[in-house]
């Protein structure tokens, strides 16, 4: 009985040896990012980064900056990238669906393999702590009061931050003024200055810089728990529930092979517990999103984005 149990044991121990020596690869990892350091990209890639060290200690991930065009200049990019399931691009949607509407990028979305989304951030309005606009109420009514006066920062053009922007004064008829940054590390000093009105951006943003901006609504089904105090949009009168996605791309000739070792490699952090404490902290919500998930999660979002872009008017000129 005791050899049976030792047999057993050393069969598990091969087994998990052997599965962790497929997940980990075999070279450092170059993984591209398409904003600048500082966003909720960057956070996210730096977690990724420290776990995958702590799984597979022999190898580094290089994080690695081209921003530029809302993510454009990256994703325009990512197929000239070598094919050897080393080189890996973050993505995120809607981006990668409302930019090729409006027709400025050199990519079509299905220029763009995704083989694992990882996670979900909340769109939530902020404003300075410095404001004079204490609630959502107060900010209905000086955007009412100053139509076209009040300016709000976003990550990029066509972009979910510009669309949440436009949803937002589609919803309460207001108009306000979107100003695009590189991305949400580069709206942070403008917001915290006050050199806008505040920004329609994420949930890690606001988590993040709590002492410093006020959030004014999420949308989000519930309250977020690292914001109690801040009501969602459906509360407010709204069905607004989104945000952006993110996730990990590769060049389109990679391997079906090399795309199923990637899909694992980070479905295993994304499920590990310290990345979903980490998560958990930062306002990030996961999702496993893999290759077998795939085609019909595309199928689904790029049709519920083209959709949402014809309703805001994106692609028009």
């Amino acid at each position: 009985m005791k050899k049976q149990i030792l047999l057993l044991g050393l069969i598990f121990f091969f087994g998990v040896s052997s599965l962790q020596a497929q997940v980990c690869p075999d070279k450092n990892v170059q993984y591209w990012q398409a904003f600048p350091p500082g966003g909720e990209s960057d956070i996210s890639a730096r977690h990724q980064q420290l776990l995958l060290k702590r799984k597979c200690a022999n190898i580094e991930t290089i994080i690695q900056y081209k921003a530029g065009a809302g993510g454009a200049l990256m994703w325009s990019q990512m197929n000239m990238l070598p094919a050897d399931g080393i080189h890996v691009v973050g993505i995120n949607l809607p981006h990668i669906v409302f930019q090729p509407i409006e027709g400025l990028v050199q990519f079509k979305t299905s220029d763009i393999v995704a083989v694992y989304w990882f996670h979900y951030t909340p769109d939530i309005l902020v404003v300075p702590v410095t404001s004079p606009i204490k609630s959502f109420a107060d900010f209905l009514l000086a955007a009412k009061a100053r139509p076209g006066e009040l300016s709000l920062a976003g990550s990029g053009l066509n972009s979910a931050n510009h669309a949440a922007h436009e949803r937002l004064d589609a919803a309460f008829g207001i108009k306000t003024i979107y100003v695009p940054f590189k991305g949400t590390g580069d709206l942070s000093n403008a917001v915290i200055g006050a050199q806008v009105h505040g920004a329609m951006t994420y949930t890690p943003f606001a988590i993040n810089n709590a002492q410093r901006v006020r959030a004014l609504a999420v949308a989000m089904d519930k309250r977020h728990p690292l914001l109690p105090d801040v009501p969602t949009f459906k509360e407010i009168g709204v069905n607004w529930v989104d945000g952006a996605y993110r996730g990990i791309g590769v060049p389109k000739s990679t391997p079906l092979e090399q795309r199923k070792r990637i899909s694992d490699m980070w479905s295993a952090m994304n499920n590990d517990p310290e990345m979903i404490d980490l998560a958990a902290k930062n306002g990030f919500e996961l999702v496993d999103v893999g290759l077998e998930k795939m085609d019909a999660f595309m199928r689904e979002k790029t049709q519920l984005y083209t959709e949402g872009a014809a309703r805001l008017g994106l692609g028009k000129k």
